[in-house]
């Protein structure tokens, strides 16, 4: 059962490609559920001030769930095809979190911590905001924050759970057991709310080399029975499903048979080889 429930396109301002690109790439390369989740709206940055190429503006937002529902009817008997958001967890803007979260049929919502503040800790442009910081501190401060997110109760998947290690930026080795109890809470965190935790694999292709997030977290998250799914994070179509066979390869390696599915928030566990 080839999946990806992670994927941006043109209107956020930072990938390129249309979203019937991305359908006809996933129908071209065989995948039988293709998510659509391209990023929340800023709501705690002006748009007009801050980085720019961040997020789709607002008003786009009833514009794309009217293109993605299109889509889903236009190429229903080719893929099917989840209409989901990737919505940040913005600390102290809860209630306009949900208020946005429920106002459209989303299949699924991945709930994903990138800002640290008005710190984007995923973008390269900001990496200047590691200097005169400890790292460890750092990760202490974001394993919180995905521990808020996951109680908020807004989320079906935990994404790309230690993208704090995107651009290498790693506690000391004899700090390492404090950076495992952090994921670990993280974790438990993602298991209290009854979430599925994604594999994302576009972590390979980054400074960090490696998985998000990596094989002691998955190795964990399957010890406790937390539910798994896939995702690329493609921002181009031409990257659609990119180094997902790896991922695929890993759950096999480790004796995972099924990966979850979304429809109208609803979970379903469906075969990882089939």
């Amino acid at each position: 059962m080839l999946i990806d429930y992670h994927t941006h396109h043109v209107r956020c301002g930072h990938a390129i490609g249309e979203l019937e690109e991305y359908v006809q790439r996933g129908i071209q390369l065989g995948l039988s559920q293709l998510g659509l989740s391209d990023h929340l709206p800023l709501i705690h940055v002006d748009p007009a001030t801050y980085y720019p190429e961040m997020a789709m503006p607002m008003e786009e937002l009833p514009r794309y769930v009217e293109e993605c529902l299109m889509l889903k009817e236009k190429y229903r008997d080719q893929i099917s095809i989840r209409v989901g958001l990737e919505a940040d967890y913005i600390e102290g803007y809860e209630e306009v979190i949900g208020k946005i979260l429920d106002s459209y049929p989303f299949d699924y919502i991945i709930g994903s911590v990138h800002f640290l503040g008005e710190w984007d800790i995923s973008d390269h442009r900001q990496t200047h905001n590691w200097e005169g910081k400890q790292v460890l501190d750092v990760y202490r401060q974001y394993y919180e924050a995905v521990q808020k997110a996951a109680a908020t109760g807004f989320y079906d998947i935990a994404g790309h759970l230690d993208v704090i290690k995107r651009f290498g930026y790693i506690p000391e080795p004899e700090q390492a057991e404090e950076r495992i109890a952090l994921e670990n809470a993280a974790l438990q965190a993602v298991k209290k709310a009854d979430m599925v935790m994604e594999l994302n694999s576009s972590g390979l292709s980054k400074v960090c080399k490696e998985i998000f997030p990596s094989r002691r977290i998955v190795e964990q998250a399957i010890a406790w029975d937390i539910p798994l799914t896939l995702g690329s994070d493609a921002h181009d179509p031409r990257k659609l499903s990119d180094h997902l066979d790896e991922a695929r390869a890993l759950l096999t390696e480790l004796g995972v048979q099924e990966v979850a599915t979304f429809e109208h928030r609803q979970r379903t566990m469906v075969p990882l080889n089939d």
